[in-house]
């Protein structure tokens, strides 16, 4: 998992680089994150289908019928160029659209043993287009809930104490982050980019005693959220930090690096309120980074208190909203939404 999730988000970087020059090619302003999206879950799926053959079931965010679309050929050959350059030298275009099919799998019910794999290729779509925060999230659930989880965040500094929307390293330093996690553990594995999950230098152990020692040294807590306000209602969350205090602190950045910033002790809580009634959220974008948050000490629920129970297909459908915060910080936070009760949580 960690190889695959690595070798996409080096993809996604390339693309990110190169923003102007993709837009140019394809006559689009969100050309560059299409093609990141469609490349980085071939190179995810093309991996996992090597290691577990026709065992693999994976549910992705991505199937290539926009890029079978002739209308849309010059996006299907940059992102062919792209992957030609590194990740899958030689890929021929049907390779490319099989691949990206192989997560077009529905996920098997709760009491299938063999479990599945849940894919986010580019999680936070908006801050990849303005070169901030996104990731590759990748996650093995079974019985319901995340297993294994491996989180690529490219533009997220290695360095806690650098502050997590600071820009990954200093220039002509490697950045971005590698997060693993399995269930039971206690730990995360967070690893530089392009290395193997505890198998080489630069490792952080995140553990729940790590995190507490490393937040310990503030004296407010601190929100992450979204930079969209639309992904949340952010004007609730304001209510309830000045709650539990009104001096908290706060950084906005986009995708599931906001599960990793507080499972590493950078931020304290995050909030994702339901902004619009009947609201679902998808497993993907939530899977791997729970299971992140989780393992470091954090506890994870729905705004009701309830874990997140990803049996129930592609969506979030027995949950409203997503609470992620430290024990001594959660159930004040739950207390205090059930007491507000704001408007479509």
């Amino acid at each position: 998992m960690c190889a695959a999730v690595s070798a996409a988000a080096s993809v996604c970087s390339t693309v990110q680089a190169g923003l102007d020059r993709y837009r140019a090619i394809t006559k689009d302003d969100r050309s560059p994150v299409t093609i990141a999206d469609f490349a980085s879950q071939a190179v995810v799926a093309r991996a996992l289908r090597a290691a577990l053959g026709d065992d693999l079931v994976l549910v992705g965010e991505e199937s290539s019928s926009f890029l079978r679309d002739p209308a849309h050929a010059a996006h299907l050959d940059a992102a062919l160029d792209v992957l030609r350059a590194g990740a899958w030298p030689g890929v021929t275009a049907e390779a490319l659209l099989d691949a990206i099919d192989l997560g077009a799998a529905e996920p098997p019910p709760t009491d299938a043993p063999a479990g599945f794999f849940t894919l986010d290729p580019i999680d936070g779509t908006k801050g990849f287009l303005r070169g901030g925060q996104y990731a590759v999230a990748l996650a093995f659930i079974r019985a319901g809930r995340p297993e294994l989880a491996a989180m690529g965040c490219p533009n997220l500094s290695p360095d806690p104490a650098r502050g997590a929307d600071a820009a990954p390293a200093d220039a002509g330093t490697p950045g971005g982050c590698l997060f693993a996690a399995v269930r039971g553990s206690g730990r995360v594995v967070q690893s530089p980019l392009g290395a193997s999950c505890g198998r080489g230098g630069g490792e952080l152990l995140v553990t729940p005693a790590s995190r507490a020692a490393f937040a310990g040294a503030r004296a407010h807590p601190v929100l992450a959220e979204s930079v969209e306000s639309a992904h949340s209602d952010q004007s609730a969350s304001a209510i309830l930090m000045r709650e539990l205090d009104a001096a908290y602190g706060l950084v906005r950045l986009d995708s599931q690096c906001k599960y990793a910033v507080v499972a590493r002790g950078q931020a304290d809580v995050y909030l994702r309120l339901p902004s619009k009634k009947g609201y679902v959220e998808r497993i993907w974008d939530h899977a791997a980074g729970a299971l992140i948050a989780e393992e470091a000490g954090c506890i994870v629920t729905d705004v009701d208190g309830r874990p997140l129970d990803f049996g129930h297909g592609r969506g979030l459908e027995a949950n409203r909203g997503v609470v992620v915060a430290t024990a001594a910080l959660h159930a004040r936070l739950i207390a205090a939404i059930s007491a507000h009760r704001p408007p479509n949580a």
